[in-house]
């Protein structure tokens, strides 16, 4: 009994020692496969400013896509959920559906009533 015991509590030690996993985001997301990781921008574009970065494998929630630079035969760029910050598809593997910003945009603004009618721009 004695060494089932100290088994147990053995056990319960290293379950404890291990770092708890970052949730799952909602669909769509991404999961980072460049192995440097992935620069986040304000714009979908490398000649805009530098807003932060995900590390390889990290897990991201994607709020919609556009399509802007090409990035080593890539044109398509996600808009972050959290954050509204931008990154390359090339380097983003995507898990549900991502829609394109125009749809999404124009279904929250409709939604909402957010932009008056006859509205330009």
């Amino acid at each position: 009994m004695g060494a089932l015991t100290t088994a147990a509590a053995l056990g319960t030690a290293l379950l404890a020692a291990v770092p708890a996993q970052a949730a799952t985001p909602a669909r769509p997301y991404g999961t980072v496969v460049a192995g440097d990781g992935v620069v986040q921008r304000q714009y979908p574009s490398t000649d805009s400013s530098v807003r932060g970065s995900l590390a390889y494998h990290q897990q991201v929630g994607l709020r919609c896509k556009v399509r802007a630079q090409n990035i080593a035969g890539n044109d398509i760029w996600y808009l972050l959920r959290d954050n509204s910050n931008w990154v390359s598809a090339k380097y983003v593997d995507n898990t549900g559906t991502v829609s394109y910003c125009k749809d999404v945009l124009r279904t929250g603004a409709r939604t909402m009533r957010m932009v008056p009618g006859g509205a330009k721009g």
